[in-house]
């Protein structure tokens, strides 16, 4: 990643050039966390967060600040997110956290048996088959309408300013944009695909520093916001999105567009040391967290560093990640509830089978009874957790062409076995991976808290809670602090940053440990807590171009 400077002095044109890598950090860095009272935004990107930050000086509350944060960042992070993809939120709003849903179904019109036929086992990663409604531009409006003060289109106003006047690429989205072009010359064969690269990699991927313009984006942002969403859903914008698939082999509709609601929810919780975690429920893995945190409140834990503490929290992760991959569906297909799969009994009966090496558990049954996230804050109480997201980077490779509209690929998290509850039919949701957090402790906020990057996220959560909790650690410590990542079987992946002694002592427990310097794979949160004062105190992460602002 190279930037070019130039400095202008007088008549005379001084020209200075310095060429540096924007992405390479050879000393150790520390920020502090960020003290506000009348507002704040924390994104994983700065001109993101200062396009929030602006609607609520403008005279908006914290949900006018989450849309505009959240617009903007389908403009300035198209490597994560775009309006082609699925959102979800908690709201904390007079004194009551409500929960939103905007993740889509799949087409009405594509059963097991048509996929299947095509030879697939498994949804495709990319092209029509995976892409089901999008739910990003009904978040909006459904935010706007419900909690908001400000006209949905003076919330996005700075969003599409941003996508009209361009803006200069950061260096963490200019790395990932980077990789996406290298991936996908060597796999985007078909004409179908052409748009996405007429639209993010004309030539080629942006470098960090460059400008990135997209008027098209502008254009559609803009008839969004003129027509809360319903352009998106049933007007032109969803014409054109529902031709651009079926012309290449995909089953999304004018109907299925048209027919989308967002699902007002209500979260789900467990009590972790006096503190509620609140997360959504399924189709969302959130359960996943909140059945690991259920499951380490049974043990004590005073050193963050400890090879036990560590042990644990894997353990753990993994024996919740078998319940989630087994269970969660759309609520109507499971076929255990969240209430049985958080009792008590349950989550004594999962600790229970915890040993003191690595272990691959299976499922339990109980007794029946790329993505990019953002806190945001305001002087009346109002807290906003929100994230949103493509899936894989810029999704499903599709771009209707003219629009800016990056589709996602959502679908491809569908089982196409008959017999399990997320299994892929017509007009269903399929498991979800991404979640807000929210913590409160005695009915009060302390507030929003998330880590976005796919099935990290629930492990993120869970090492985000404890570390906060159990070892009282401020909302930026929390985040710079060294994570695992568990992949699958016995593999567990570590930051370099980890001290050596756990690398080394976790080996010798059965665990498959292996060193990574892949920042982004560890997960990209914010945090904000309110305290009693009623001052806000944020964190942002250090892995990408987090920023908190402030007001």
């Amino acid at each position: 990643m190279v930037c070019v400077m130039h400095s202008i002095r007088g008549k005379n044109r001084l020209i200075n050039m310095f060429s540096f890598d924007a992405l390479n950090y050879p000393y150790a860095s520390r920020r502090n966390v960020v003290y506000a009272k009348r507002g704040m935004v924390a994104t994983s990107q700065p001109l993101a967060a200062q396009a929030g930050l602006q609607v609520l000086q403008a005279g908006g509350n914290a949900i006018d600040a989450a849309v505009a944060t959240a617009a903007a960042l389908t403009v300035v992070e198209p490597t994560a997110n775009g309006i082609g993809g699925d959102a979800f939120a908690l709201v904390w709003h007079n004194g009551k956290l409500h929960g939103l849903n905007a993740s889509g179904q799949a087409p009405q019109s594509l059963t097991l048996e048509k996929m299947t036929s095509l030879g697939h086992a498994e949804v495709p990663k990319y092209g029509p088959l995976p892409i089901t409604v999008p739910g990003t531009p009904a978040a909006w409006a459904a935010l706007s309408e419900r909690f908001g003060r400000l006209p949905l289109s003076t919330s996005m106003a700075g969003a599409i300013e941003l996508a009209q006047d361009g803006f200069p690429v950061s260096p963490s989205v200019a790395f990932a944009w980077q990789q996406a072009f290298r991936l996908f010359k060597q796999q985007f064969k078909d004409a179908h695909f052409k748009s996405w690269f007429d639209t993010f990699a004309p030539e080629r991927a942006p470098q960090a520093g460059e400008i990135w313009q997209s008027l098209a984006h502008a254009q559609t942002l803009q008839s969004i916001a003129d027509s809360r969403a319903e352009s998106f859903y049933r007007g032109a914008l969803a014409e054109r999105i529902a031709a651009f698939v079926q012309a290449a082999g995909g089953y999304l509709s004018e109907y299925d567009l048209a027919n989308y609601k967002v699902d007002w929810c209500d979260p789900i919780s467990v009590n972790y040391r006096g503190y509620d975690v609140w997360e959504i429920p399924p189709n969302g893995h959130g359960l996943v967290a909140l059945l690991a945190l259920n499951i380490l409140k049974g043990f004590e834990f005073t050193d963050r560093d400890s090879l036990l503490t560590h042990h644990r929290q894997i353990e753990a992760i993994k024996l919740a990640f078998a319940d989630g991959f087994a269970h969660i569906a759309e609520p109507a297909h499971m076929r255990v509830s969240v209430a049985d799969l958080l009792s008590e009994a349950y989550a004594k009966e999962r600790r229970a089978l915890m040993r003191d090496r690595a272990s691959l558990p299976l499922p339990g049954e109980p007794s029946r009874g790329g993505t990019v996230y953002l806190s945001t804050a305001d002087n009346d109480g109002n807290m906003v957790s929100f994230i949103q997201s493509n899936y894989m980077g810029f999704g499903s490779g599709m771009v209707v062409p003219g629009t800016g509209i990056a589709l996602h690929n959502r679908g491809n998290n569908f089982s196409l076995k008959p017999e399990h509850p997320n299994c892929l039919a017509p007009g269903k949701r399929p498991y979800h991976t991404i979640i807000p957090g929210f913590l409160t402790k005695n009915g009060q906020a302390v507030g929003p808290f998330g880590v976005m990057g796919g099935f990290m996220q629930p492990q993120g959560h869970v090492q985000m809670v404890m570390n906060t909790v159990d070892f009282g650690l401020n909302p930026q410590a929390s985040l710079d602090a060294p994570r695992w990542e568990w992949e699958g079987a016995n593999r567990v992946n570590i930051e370099r940053s980890m001290p050596e002694h756990l690398y080394h002592s976790l080996a010798a427990l059965g665990h498959d440990v292996t060193w990574s310097n892949n920042r982004i794979a560890f997960g990209r949160g914010q945090i904000i807590w309110r305290n009693a004062q009623g001052v806000l105190c944020g964190g942002t992460e250090p892995r990408t171009d987090g920023a908190v602002a402030a007001w």
